[in-house]
Formats: C-alpha cells, structure tokens, sequence
C-alpha cells in the first residue's frame, strides 16, 4: 500500500493509500459510495501544497517545493485507527483516506478525505474529525524547500488546540 501507485482506487474496502502518484477526487468518492443507497452526504477535504508556509504568509512562491516522508506500514496502521474512531463516533458508513508522500509542488493535491453518511452533520464531523487526527497523529514528517534553503515542518499548537476539542489530548506524532 505504501508509496504506490492508485491501484486500488476502484476499490470500496480501501479505506487508506499512501502514495506517491496524483488521485481522482471524482474517482475516491464514486468508490466510496460505490453502490450504497444509504449514503446520503459526502463531505470531503481537499489539502494543497501551499505556496507559502505558516511562518511566511506575506512572502508569495517561498515555498518551491514540499517533499513528504512516512513510515510505511505504521502509517496506514495510525490512519486506520482514526478512520475506526471517527465510526465510534459519528453515524456513517464510510471514510476513505488518500495522501501523497514524495516531492509536490504548490497548487499540487496532497491530501484527500471523504466521509460518507446519511445525512450532511455527520459527515461533515467525520471529516473534519479525521482530518484534525491526521495532521497531528499520523506519522508524516514535511520539508519546504525554498529560495532559503530546505526546513523540516514542526507541527503546530493549532492542530494540538484543534484535536483537543474532540476530547483528544495527545502530543503530536
């Protein structure tokens, strides 16, 4: 699974990829809901490569390039574990996590969730839910590259503070 291509995109059972190629946002969610009446409501969230990091807002293009780096197996394993709790607590029939490892460049897509329920409140908590456990529980490291030089990414309080609202107070990954 880890840093492959999209081979099993077409497959309703994946929940998690890891990879290094581009993906389908029409593709994942077909897939998703891929035959089930019950779904009433998709909600996803689609992350970018910025052009600019946190510290940087005002600086435009100071971000050439960002490169992701995972710990195969571990990886998968920690996301499907979000993608477990995230069914303990919302009513919904499904999540599927996409995310890209390897060099993208800003406006590139790197992170892809969708969560499927029956009605919109419940999938938007499931995504947004995942998506708050994911930048601060999965083991992912990042490196901008720019006009500056290479930096690794530290994580942020935000995402602590953003967690901790779901009753979730663990350090970052």
């Amino acid at each position: 699974m880890s840093a492959s291509p999209a081979s099993a995109k077409h497959d309703r059972a994946v929940r998690v990829r890891i990879q290094t190629a581009r993906f389908d946002v029409s593709e994942e969610i077909a897939a998703l809901q891929e035959n089930d009446p019950r779904i009433g409501a998709v909600c996803t969230f689609l992350g970018t490569v910025r052009d600019r990091n946190i510290h940087d807002v005002d600086h435009a293009g100071s971000v050439q390039t960002l490169e992701l780096e995972h710990y195969p197996g571990m990886t998968e394993k920690s996301i499907e574990a979000m993608i477990d709790e995230a069914h303990q607590r919302f009513d919904i029939y499904g999540v599927r996590v996409v995310h890209r490892v390897g060099l993208m460049h800003p406006t590139e897509p790197v992170v892809l969730v969708a969560a499927a329920s029956a009605h919109r409140g419940e999938s938007f908590k499931a995504c947004e839910f995942v998506m708050d456990y994911l930048k601060t529980q999965a083991p992912f490291w990042k490196k901008e590259q720019g006009h500056e030089g290479a930096h690794w990414v530290d994580a942020r309080v935000s995402d602590d503070a953003a967690l901790a609202r779901w009753g979730i107070h663990k350090p970052n990954a």
